[in-house]
C-alpha cells in the first residue's frame, strides 16, 4: 500500500504505524495528521476513498485523496462542546445555570435542576428515549429537542455520569440555538471552521460532498486476530440487552441512519455526523490549544483548563467500562488513552479520534472510512498514537 503525504524528522515512527494499520489491521482507507505547537509535522493519508470501492491499485475505486473527508461520528462530540465553552468565554452563558435557564422546556420530569456543566460532563440523566427517533426525526432539531425536553431521567442529574451517545446532539444544539440565536452548524462555520482554517462540516454543504468518501462497517483481517482485545462480561452482555442502558443509548436513533445518504450528511447532529479531513480535526484541536497561522486559540487559557478539569470519572453507566470526562470531552484514561495524562479530546465509535496536549503541544487526527466495533479506543487509531509518544517522548 502507498502512504502519501509527508512527516517532519523525529515523526517517521508515524509514517511506519500508519503503513502498518493497512499491511496488518486491515485498513481501507485513512488519514492522519498531527500538528505541534501550531506546525504541521505529519501528513498521511492511504487507500481507497470509499470503502466499498476496492483497492486503489485494482482499478475499481478512487483513491485517497490529499483532502479527502469523512464522517467522524462521535469525535463531532469535541467540535460542538467547543461552541458552548466559546459561548461561557464570551459570557454569554452560565455552566452553573440550569439548562432550564435557557430553554424553559427542558424544565420537565425531575430535569429542573440539571445544569449547563451536566450536559457536557454525561452527567443529565438522559443518554436515552422512551420513543426513539427515526433518522428523519432526529434529523430535525425541533423533533429532537422535544424528545428530549419531555424525556424523564434514568437518574437524578449531576448525580452520576453515563455517555449520552446520541442525545447529546439535541441537548448541545437546542441550548447553543437558544443562546446563540445560530443552528450548530452556522456557529460552527462562522467561529471554529472558518477561522481556524479547519476542513470541518456539521451540516455538509452541497459544494463538499464530492469530497467526502464512502464509510462502511468492516472487520480486523484473520491475521489481526491475536490483536484483537475481547471486551469484559459484563460489557458484551450490556450491549447485547435490548433493556440496557447501553443498547437504548445507542438506538436513541431507530433504525441506524444511512451515514452515507446526503440527506443524513446534510443533516447537523453534534454528536455523531460531523464530516472533516484528518487535518482539518487536528487543526481544530490544535487552534484550541495555540496559535496556528498567526491566529490566536480559540481557548483563553481559562476555558482550556475548564475543558480538560476532570469533570466525571469511575463506572460509566452507559460505556459500562471507568470512562472520565472534563466539560465535553473525553480524558486520558484507560477507556480511551489519548497522548499523556493532560490530553483533552474525543473519539468516534469505531475509528476516528481527535484530541490536543497542551503540555507536548501536539494536536491529532485521525480519520478512516472502515468502521470497526470498538467504542473508544480504535486499534488503528491507538497504534498510531503510541508513534506519536514514541516521537515525542512522551509519557504514556
Amino acid at each position: 500500500m502507498d502512504v502519501h503525504g509527508t512527516v517532519t524528522a523525529g515523526f517517521e515512527p508515524v509514517r511506519e504505524a500508519f503503513a502498518r494499520n493497512f499491511e496488518v489491521l486491515g485498513e481501507r482507507g485513512a488519514a492522519v495528521a498531527v500538528y505541534r505547537d501550531g506546525h504541521k509535522v505529519v501528513d498521511l493519508w492511504g487507500g481507497g476513498r470509499d470503502v466499498d470501492g476496492g483497492a486503489p491499485d485494482s482499478g475499481a475505486g478512487a483513491p485517497w485523496e490529499r483532502g479527502t473527508a469523512q464522517i467522524v461520528r462521535s469525535a463531532t462530540k469535541g467540535v460542538a462542546a467547543a461552541v458552548l465553552l466559546m459561548l461561557w468565554q464570551r459570557g454569554e452563558l452560565d455552566l452553573d445555570a440550569p439548562v432550564g435557564a435557557y430553554w424553559p422546556q427542558y424544565k420537565t420530569a425531575g430535569k429542573d435542576r440539571t445544569l449547563v456543566r451536566d450536559v457536557l460532563a454525561h452527567r443529565a440523566g438522559v443518554p436515552v428515549l422512551d420513543r426513539p427517533l427515526t433518522p428523519a426525526e432526529a434529523a430535525d432539531p425541533d423533533r429532537g429537542a422535544a424528545a428530549v425536553a419531555a424525556q424523564a431521567p434514568a437518574w437524578e442529574p449531576g448525580t452520576d455520569h453515563g455517555y449520552h451517545a446520541q442525545t447529546y446532539s439535541w441537548l448541545t444544539g437546542e441550548l447553543i440555538r437558544r443562546v446563540s440565536g445560530r443552528t450548530v452548524g452556522a456557529w460552527i462555520a462562522d467561529e471554529i471552521a472558518g477561522p481556524a482554517g479547519a476542513d470541518l462540516w456539521l451540516g455538509l454543504p452541497e459544494r463538499e460532498r464530492a469530497r467526502v468518501g464512502r464509510v462502511g462497517q468492516t472487520e480486523a483481517p484473520a491475521q489481526a486476530g491475536a490483536l484483537r482485545t475481547r471486551p469484559k462480561r459484563a460489557v458484551a452482555d450490556a450491549y447485547a440487552d435490548p433493556g440496557s442502558l447501553t443498547r437504548r443509548a445507542f438506538a436513541a436513533i431507530t433504525p441506524l441512519p444511512d451515514e452515507n445518504d446526503p440527506a443524513y450528511r446534510a443533516a447537523a447532529l453534534p454528536a455523531s455526523n460531523g464530516i472533516a479531513t484528518a487535518d482539518g480535526l487536528a487543526r481544530f484541536y490544535a487552534s484550541l490549544i495555540g496559535e496556528v497561522d498567526g491566529n490566536r486559540p480559540l481557548f483563553t487559557p481559562r476555558t482550556l483548563e475548564a475543558a480538560r478539569g476532570e469533570r466525571s470519572a469511575g463506572a460509566d453507566r452507559v460505556l459500562v467500562v471507568n470512562t472520565r470526562f472534563g466539560l465535553g470531552y473525553m480524558l486520558h484514561g484507560s477507556a480511551s488513552p489519548l497522548l499523556s495524562p493532560t490530553s483533552f479530546g474525543h473519539p468516534g465509535r469505531g475509528g476516528p479520534l481527535g484530541f490536543a496536549d497542551p503540555e507536548s503541544g501536539i494536536a491529532f487526527g485521525y480519520v478512516t472510512n472502515g468502521f470497526r466495533s470498538s467504542v473508544t479506543a480504535d486499534p488503528r487509531a491507538q497504534a498510531l498514537v503510541r508513534a506519536v509518544r514514541t516521537a515525542t517522548g512522551t509519557a504514556g
